[in-house]
C-alpha cells in the first residue's frame, strides 16, 4: 500500500511539474483524470468487482475526464440489483483502498432505479450522472442508466433548462450579481467555470453534445465564438490549477492571501510603481469572467428560444423598419440591419428606454452586435447621428443606468468610448475600491439615476436636490468621466477633465454645460474630503467651500456625484455618519451661498445666535438661566461653534443638573441627526483621557467617527465621541447596550487601570495583505490657530488609543479630530494646541510627535 501511495503521488507531481514548465492546462488535467483512471481500473479488477451485474463510472467533473489536483474524484457504482453482504464487502475494500492511496474519492452505489429515483429528485444528481464515463464493467448496465436518467424519463430538456437557469441566478446572487468582485470565486463566481458548464450541461441534454465545440457544428456557436470561450476556459482553468497547487486543497476563491502568488506563477510582473503585476493579472481575469459572462448570456437566451419559445404563440410586434419584438424580446428584422444602418447599434438601446415593456434582446440580435461592433469606428465617432443618440441615451427620462450596462457587456459602451474601454477591468490593489474601475463608474451612474426613482435606501435629501438640477445628463457625464483616467499616473481629476471636455466637445454641448462637466469631474473628491477630513463647525471651512463651488447649481451637483460615488465604491463605504456630514456641508454651503459670498457668516454672530436658541429652547424648563450661564462662562468659543444648539442645550440640562460627587458623567444619545451614536463624557481633565476613552471603546466593539475634546477654563472636560458598532456599522441600539456601553466607560474613567489592557478585536484578515508604512505629516495651521496634523497607517484595533498615549506623552493638547478609514487605510486628522492652547512651533515636539506615533503603530516585523 505504501508503494501504490508513492508512485501515486510521484506520477501526480510529474504531472504537475508539467504546469510550471508551461504544459498546455487541458493536457494535465485530462493526464490527470488517465492516472486515476488506471489506479481505479486496476483497483477494480483486484478487489474482484469485475463480474457482470456490475460497473465502475467516473461522473462529475472527473466524468469530464477533467481533474485540477484539489478536485473530488467522484465515481458511481451501478449494480443490477441490491448488493449482498459479499458484494458490499468488496466495494468497501474497494473504496478503502482509494482513500489509503490518497484518493480523495466521493462516491454512490445505486441500482439502475435508484439511479432514476435519485435524479429525478435532484438535478444535481441527474446532471452528475449525465456526465458519466465509463470505467469499468458491464456496458449494458452503463447504458441503461443513461436511458433512465435521460430527457425522455426525467427532466425533459425545457425542465433541466429552467432548473439550472435558477440555479444560475441562484448562484450569482450569493456574489452579489457582480463578475468583479474583490476576491471572486473562480468556479462558482458570475463569469466563472461554473457558467461555461451550465451552457454545456444544456447543450448536452438538449442535443446530446458531448463538448462545447459540437455547439458550433449545431450551429449554436461560430468558430469564432468558441474560440473566445475555449480562450476562457483555458485562462480559468489555469487559474484554479494555481489555487489548487499553491494551497495543497481544493480552493476556487482567488483571496488576497493568494492573488499575488497566483500572479507570480503565471507571469504577471511588475511594470513600475502604478503597473503591479497582481493588478495586470486581476485585470485580465475580470476581462476573461466579463466575456464569459457575455458569452453565456447569449447562449443560454438562446437555448431559451429554441427549447422554451417553440412552445408558446409567437407575439411580433414591429416598432420601426429596423427592429421588431418577437414575444416581447427585441429583435432585428434582418441580419442586415447593422451592415445597413450602423448607427443601429445605438438605436436598439434607445428604444428599450422608450419601451420599458421590453424584457430583452433575442440572442440572434446579440449575436449581430457583436459581430457588428467593429463597425464602430473613428468616422462612426464623429458622425452627428451617432453623438446625437448617445446624448439621447443619456437624456432619457428611464433606465439609463440599466442600459449603460447592457451596453457594456455587448461590447458596444468601449466600443464607443474607447477611454472607457481602457479601464473595463482594471482593478486596485486595495480594500477601499471594491470594484473594478468599469464596474465601479456604471454603479455611479446607475446610483444617479435612482435618485429620481428610488428603490427605498436612497438619502431622502438626495431626491429632493435632484428635482433641482436643470440637466441631468451633465450629472451622468460627470460620473461616466470621474474616474476615466485612473491607471494612467499623475492626477486622475485632471486627466479625466481634459477627456471630458473632448467628450463635451466632439457632442457640442453647450459652452456652460461643458464648464459644468469639467468642473465636476475636476473636483468630484472636494466634498467627501472637505467633510471627513476638515472641522466643518467652523464657519471658515464653510465659506472656503462656498467660495470654491461659486454658485448653487453646481453645488447640487456636486452634492449628487459624491453621494453616487461613495455609494458605488463599496456596499460598507456609505454609513449614515457619511450621509449627515454631507448634508451638514451642504445645507452650510448652502446657507453661505444665499447669504451672498461677500458677506460670510461671522464667528460671534453665528455664536449669539445659538445661545439664543438653546435658550429659548430652556425657557420651559426649571433650569435657572443664571446655571447655564455660568456653566457658558468657563467656556472658550470653540465650543459653540462645534456643537448644534440641540446638543448645547442636550449638555446643559444634564450638566447643571449633575453634582460633583457623580462624575464622570457619561450620557448616550442612540439617535442623532450626525448619523452616529454620540457618547458624552463630562468629568475632570486628566491625563490620557483620550488614550482611556479611545481604548475602552475600542474594546467594547466601537468604531470613533469623530472625536471633539472641549476643556473648560475651570478644568472639566466636556468631550464627544461619535461612534458606530464595528461589527455591523450601524448606530448603538437598545437600552441594554447603552447602559453596558456607560458601565464601561465609567468604570475605565474611574479606574484607569482597568483600560489598560490589550484591545481584543482581531484585525481583518485581509488587512495583512496591505501594509502601509505609518506617516505623520504635519499640515498649516487651521483658522482657529491648531496645528494640523495627518496620521496616515494601516487600520488595525487600538490606533486611537496608541495615538492618545503618544500625544499625553509629547505633553500637546488634542482639540478636535476627524477619524476617516478607507478600506486598509487610515488617514485621521487631529487638530493640536501647546498647553498655552496655541499652535504648536517648537520643531522638537514636531519630531517627538512624528517619532513616537510612528514607534507606537509599527508592528515587529516591519521594523
Amino acid at each position: 500500500m505504501p508503494v501504490c501511495r508513492t508512485a501515486l503521488k510521484q506520477a501526480a507531481d510529474d504531472i504537475d511539474q508539467g504546469f510550471a514548465m508551461g504544459a498546455p492546462v487541458a493536457d494535465l488535467l485530462h493526464l490527470r483524470a488517465e492516472l486515476v483512471d488506471a489506479v481505479l481500473v486496476h483497483a477494480w479488477e483486484h478487489s474482484g468487482l469485475g463480474e457482470t451485474g456490475r460497473a465502475l463510472a467516473a461522473v462529475g467533473g472527473y466524468g469530464r475526464g477533467e481533474l485540477h489536483p484539489g478536485s473530488d474524484i467522484d465515481i458511481a457504482v451501478l449494480l443490477e440489483r441490491r448488493p449482498d453482504q459479499v458484494a458490499r464487502r468488496k466495494i468497501e475494500g474497494f473504496l478503502t483502498f482509494l482513500w489509503d492511496v490518497g484518493l480523495n474519492v466521493g462516491h454512490s452505489v445505486r441500482t439502475i432505479a435508484q439511479c432514476r429515483s435519485e435524479a429525478r429528485a435532484d438535478i444535481t444528481v441527474a446532471t452528475n450522472l449525465m456526465e458519466a464515463r465509463l470505467l469499468a464493467g458491464a456496458e449494458p448496465l452503463f447504458a441503461a442508466m443513461q436511458r433512465e436518467t435521460g430527457p425522455r424519463q426525467i427532466w425533459s430538456t425545457s425542465r433541466f433548462f429552467a432548473a439550472k437557469r435558477d440555479e444560475q441566478i441562484a448562484r450569482h446572487h450569493k456574489f452579489d450579481d457582480s463578475v468583479q468582485n474583490l476576491e471572486p470565486n473562480v468556479k462558482e463566481g458570475p463569469g466563472g467555470l461554473r457558467d461555461i458548464q451550465t451552457v454545456a450541461w444544456v447543450a448536452r441534454r438538449h442535443f446530446q453534445a458531448d463538448s462545447l465545440a459540437a455547439l458550433v457544428e449545431h450551429g449554436f456557436l461560430t468558430a469564432a465564438e468558441y474560440q473566445t470561450l475555449h480562450a476562457c476556459q483555458l485562462f480559468l482553468w489555469r487559474v484554479r490549477y494555481a489555487l489548487h497547487l499553491l494551497t495543497g486543497r481544493r480552493e476556487d476563491r482567488l483571496v488576497f492571501d493568494h492573488q499575488r502568488r497566483i500572479a507570480e506563477r503565471l507571469g504577471y510582473t511588475d511594470q513600475g510603481r502604478r503597473n503591479y503585476g497582481v493588478e495586470q493579472f486581476m485585470k485580465s481575469y475580470y476581462r476573461t469572467v466579463n466575456e464569459v459572462s457575455r458569452l453565456t448570456e447569449m447562449l443560454l437566451e438562446l437555448f431559451r428560444e429554441v427549447i422554451v419559445e417553440p412552445r408558446r404563440k409567437v407575439k411580433v410586434r414591429e416598432l420601426n423598419n429596423r427592429f421588431q419584438t418577437c414575444n416581447d424580446y427585441i429583435e432585428a428584422r434582418n441580419d442586415r440591419v447593422f451592415r445597413r444602418n450602423r448607427f443601429a447599434l445605438l438605436e436598439i438601446f434607445l428604444l428599450m428606454q422608450q419601451n420599458p415593456w421590453i424584457k430583452g434582446v433575442r440572442a440572434t440580435t446579440i449575436r449581430l452586435i457583436r459581430d457588428h461592433r467593429h463597425l464602430i469606428d473613428d468616422s462612426f465617432r464623429d458622425d452627428l447621428r451617432a453623438r446625437s443618440l448617445f446624448l439621447e441615451i443619456l437624456r432619457q427620462p428611464r433606465r439609463v443606468g440599466f442600459e449603460l450596462q447592457r451596453m457594456h457587456r455587448y461590447g458596444v459602451l468601449g466600443a464607443y468610448l474607447p477611454v472607457f474601454e481602457a479601464v473595463a477591468g482594471l482593478m486596485q490593489f486595495d480594500l477601499f475600491h471594491v470594484y473594478t474601475v468599469d464596474e465601479h463608474t456604471l454603479m455611479v451612474v446607475r446610483n444617479m439615476r435612482q435618485f429620481w426613482f428610488p428603490t427605498g435606501d436612497e438619502p431622502p435629501l438626495c431626491r429632493e436636490v435632484a428635482a433641482q438640477i436643470p440637466k441631468p445628463e451633465l450629472l451622468y457625464i460627470a460620473g461616466i468621466f470621474h474616474d476615466i483616467a485612473k491607471g494612467r499616473g499623475g492626477d486622475h481629476s485632471e486627466l479625466g477633465e481634459n477627456e471630458a471636455v473632448e467628450f463635451c466637445r466632439r457632442h457640442m454641448l453647450p459652452a456652460w454645460d461643458t464648464r459644468v462637466v469639467a468642473w465636476l469631474v475636476r473636483n468630484h473628491l472636494v466634498m467627501s474630503m472637505t467633510a471627513q477630513r476638515q472641522d466643518i463647525s467652523d464657519p471658515q471651512v464653510i465659506n472656503d467651500f462656498a467660495g470654491l463651488v461659486g454658485n448653487v447649481t453646481r453645488l447640487n451637483y456636486l452634492y449628487l456625484l459624491t453621494c453616487a460615488d461613495i455609494r458605488g465604491t463599496s456596499p460598507r463605504l456609505w454609513t449614515s455618519w457619511k450621509d449627515a456630514l454631507l448634508r451638514e456641508l451642504y445645507f452650510g454651503t448652502l446657507r453661505a451661498l444665499r447669504r451672498g459670498l461677500e458677506n460670510p457668516i461671522g464667528r460671534s454672530e453665528r455664536i449669539a445666535e445659538t445661545k439664543r436658541e438653546v435658550l429659548a429652547a430652556l425657557a420651559s424648563s426649571d433650569l435657572p438661566e443664571h446655571a447655564v450661564e455660568r456653566l457658558w462662562n468657563g467656556l472658550d468659543e470653540d465650543y459653540f461653534l462645534r456643537h448644534s444648539a440641540d446638543e448645547i442645550q442636550w449638555h446643559a440640562e444634564n450638566i447643571v443638573r449633575t453634582s460633583e460627587h457623580k462624575l464622570p458623567l457619561v450620557l448616550i444619545r442612540e439617535q442623532t441627526g450626525r448619523g452616529g451614536t454620540a457618547v458624552f463624557v463630562y468629568t475632570r481633565d486628566r491625563d490620557y483621557l483620550f488614550a482611556i476613552m479611545t481604548r475602552t471603546l475600542d474594546q467594547i466593539g466601537l468604531t470613533v467617527l469623530d472625536a471633539r475634546i472641549i476643556t473648560s477654563r475651570d478644568g472639566y472636560t466636556l468631550d464627544t465621541y461619535f461612534v458606530l458598532e464595528a461589527a455591523t456599522g450601524e448606530m448603538i441600539e437598545g437600552r441594554k447596550r447603552a447602559q453596558e456601553i456607560v458601565r464601561a466607560l465609567r468604570s475605565a474613567l474611574l479606574d484607569p487601570d482597568s483600560a489598560s489592557g490589550n484591545v481584543n478585536r482581531r484585525p481583518d484578515r485581509k488587512l495583512r495583505h496591505f501594509g502601509i508604512p505609518t506617516r505623520v505629516t504635519f499640515l498649516p495651521e487651521d483658522a482657529r490657530g491648531r496645528t494640523v496634523m495627518e496620521v496616515v497607517t494601516s487600520d488595525r484595533p487600538g490606533v486611537l488609543a496608541r495615538i492618545g498615549m503618544a500625544l499625553r506623552f509629547c505633553d500637546v493638547r488634542l482639540e478636535n479630530a476627524r477619524i476617516a478609514t478607507f478600506g486598509e487605510r487610515v488617514e485621521d486628522i487631529f487638530f493640536l494646541t501647546g498647553r498655552d492652547r496655541r499652535p504648536i512651533d517648537d520643531p522638537l515636539k514636531f519630531e517627538c510627535l512624528r517619532n513616537t506615533i510612528v514607534e507606537a503603530l509599527t508592528s515587529p516585523d516591519e521594523r
